[in-house]
């Protein structure tokens, strides 16, 4: 009987649990979708993170405020929470989502609003918000501040999940017919020859397809070489942290070559970049971190060509085996 009487007493908790988790949700979505969140009311995080484009936007870069054109591709936000990504944007400039989330919206060039303050001060215009807010953070004396418009925003990502895939069928659920006899090939070369699974892992369940490290694929860096010494240099007199960091490469694309080195300023960053997830990548062109390479074969043919360069050796896949490859690839 007193196991009876303690689950009758958590059980009214829990629900309050999941009511509280959903307000937030729903609050974060609100917010991902207004565009009175944006310096001259045209942008939202929505107009780059598209639910109908795997929350990316197909374009080469992203554009913001008063058409003005970013410096980088923009990701997938559908396998954020698959793949417990540990660090965020393509620099890894931040740790946490919760401080990822709200750059945007500080950014000059994409969502362009002066500071925190500012939108704290948009958001306060609307009396539904207050209502929401106080709802959504019942703990908080002041519901409206900086950090729960971050997780709310952050909570609204991490729910996003993509549907399940044929790999997740075949790989999850033991279904040995989900994936076609081409596609199948294709896995051994993913995992063997082809050296992908290296970093893009199929540990997980499911599969988070990325390594969470940095890596060098040698795009954009070509353009940059002769100037190298003069933008490292000034790179390191500036020493900018977090946001400071994303405004700057948002407005200088030399400076955006430089990966993971904006970050940490050591030179061995120089040109590195985080590992993207494969999930869903057929649906995701272009690709790379400045949207340079425009489809999924060209996307093939450069990774097997710096994977070689990485072996010391050619990789010699055959032309069935890289059709095999993308077959493999179109069903994650």
């Amino acid at each position: 009987m007193l196991g009876v009487f303690m689950a009758q007493q958590k059980a009214p908790a829990q629900v309050d649990a999941h009511a509280l988790a959903a307000q937030r949700i729903a609050l974060g979505k609100q917010l991902f979708n207004d565009a009175h969140l944006s310096a001259d009311g045209s942008i939202r995080c929505a107009s780059c993170h598209m639910p109908d484009k795997d929350y990316t936007d197909g374009r080469r870069v992203a554009i913001g405020i008063g058409g003005h054109a970013g410096t980088r591709n923009t990701p997938s936000l559908l396998t954020l929470a698959i793949s417990q990504d540990t660090s965020f944007f393509w620099d890894g400039r931040r740790q946490a989502l919760q401080e990822a989330v709200l750059d945007p919206l500080t950014n000059p060039v994409e969502m362009g609003l002066h500071d925190q303050a500012e939108l704290l001060q948009r958001i306060q215009q609307n009396p539904a918000y207050q209502i929401a807010f106080a709802q959504a953070f019942p703990e908080s004396k002041q519901a409206l501040v900086p950090g729960n418009i971050a997780i709310a925003l952050a909570s609204y990502v991490q729910s996003l999940r993509p549907a399940e895939s044929a790999y997740d069928r075949y790989a999850l659920r033991g279904d040995k017919t989900a994936l076609n006899p081409r596609a199948l090939l294709g896995l051994g070369i993913f995992q063997g020859k082809g050296r992908c699974a290296e970093c893009h892992l199929l540990q997980g369940s499911p599969a988070t397809l990325t390594d969470h490290a940095f890596h060098r694929t040698g795009v954009g860096l070509d353009g940059i070489a002769p100037d190298l010494p003069r933008l490292t240099q000034e790179v390191i007199r500036r020493s900018l942290q977090g946001g400071a960091i994303g405004n700057r490469v948002a407005t200088h694309a030399d400076e955006a070559q430089l990966g993971r080195f904006n970050v940490t300023q050591d030179p061995a960053d120089i040109g590195l970049f985080r590992t993207p997830s494969l999930r869903d990548v057929a649906n995701t062109a272009p690709y790379m971190h400045d949207g340079s390479v425009a489809t999924l074969d060209d996307a093939i043919d450069r990774e097997v060509y710096y994977r070689s360069l990485q072996a010391g050796h050619p990789l010699q896949l055959t032309v069935e085996e890289r059709e095999d490859l993308k077959a493999f690839l179109q069903e994650l």
